[in-house]
């Protein structure tokens, strides 16, 4: 199935297109040298087609930027907790396609396999262009876990059905933490050790930071409704 195609499917169709990918996921360490790194955020309005995607492109590890892509789609399907990537994938796509270099490491601001049917938008994008993906989310979307200690890095396992799906963060004191998962073709050890890395006194690793930054900018220079003020983290 092309991604193209998302928008014609119903909600029940792309819940089985998701089992019929989940098949696929490798969660396994990664073998060859990260130089570069990645990251992507997405922004709409769920009541609107509009969607903004961006992508950062870092060297690593010292996280200097070293290019950037960005797009502008439309979407039919609706705004659906859990299958938000049949929203977002495409637009993406289309911004991946304009980058010169294509990271050696891509992270999402979303969830990789912290997901109820493992298919956070990390793992979906990772499966679909095979290519290593984190998932590094605001919020948490499914699994249970023991709150981190208010310290920096001080992280707590997160569970689901008995399964290791992820790791709660505390990227900076009192502040929530945030929802590490490994995508795709990487594992879960190195997907916190990558995100750690690429905290820099922010709640949000820099490489999901600047993209939202990059999509902030885009949204606001090309929205419809100039003076309309939308919650960019959706």
């Amino acid at each position: 199935m092309q991604p193209a195609d998302y928008e014609h499917l119903t909600p029940a169709q792309a819940i089985a297109y998701q089992h019929e990918l989940r098949k696929q996921i490798q969660i396994k360490p990664l073998e060859t040298p990260i130089n570069t790194i990645a990251g992507a955020d997405i922004s709409y309005n769920k009541y609107e087609e509009t969607v903004y995607a961006g992508i950062v492109l870092f060297s690593y590890p010292d996280l200097k930027i070293v290019g950037n892509a960005n797009a502008i789609s439309r979407t039919s399907f609706p705004y659906i907790s859990g299958l938000l990537a049949f929203r977002e994938v495409p637009a993406l796509l289309e911004a991946w396609e304009k980058l010169e270099i294509k990271p050696d490491v891509l992270v999402l601001d979303g969830q990789g396999i912290a997901h109820e049917r493992r298919l956070g938008i990390a793992t979906h994008f990772g499966l679909i262009m095979n290519v290593p993906t984190i998932g590094s989310a605001k919020s948490r979307l499914t699994g249970k876990y023991e709150e981190p200690d208010n310290e920096p890095l001080a992280q707590s396992a997160m569970y689901d059905k008995g399964e290791l799906i992820g790791i709660a963060l505390r990227s900076k004191r009192n502040c929530n933490p945030i929802y590490i998962s490994p995508g795709h073709n990487i594992s879960m050890q190195q997907s916190v050790d990558i995100i750690k890395h690429c905290i820099r006194g922010y709640r949000i690793p820099e490489p999901t930071r600047q993209a939202h930054l990059l999509v902030n900018q885009v949204r606001l220079a090309n929205s419809a409704k100039p003076g309309n003020q939308y919650d960019l983290f959706t």
